[in-house]
């Protein structure tokens, strides 16, 4: 599997300080994979930053046997995404 990464989330995902050892370990090895909308994938994992527990969600599409992250972003609202 060949993860890709559109234009546009490599400019969000820069600018959302998100660093590409975190962006792996979300895609390796997530905490969980809820179905996103369009029939999207949302890799989850969660990460301790600062003393705060955060989200980090990873949006992908498949595009064959490869995976293509179309945006990425880090949130505190972790309730509001976990699925149980």
């Amino acid at each position: 599997m060949v993860t890709k990464i559109i234009p546009l989330a490599v400019k969000k995902i820069k600018l959302r300080k998100i660093s590409k050892s975190m962006l792996n370990e979300t895609m390796k090895h997530p905490d969980q994979i809820v179905e996103g909308y369009g029939g999207r994938s949302v890799h989850q994992k969660i990460y301790n930053i600062e003393g705060k527990k955060k989200l980090l969600r990873v949006v992908c599409e498949k595009a064959g046997t490869d995976n293509i992250i179309v945006t990425a972003y880090l949130t505190s609202q972790i309730k509001r995404y976990w699925r149980k």
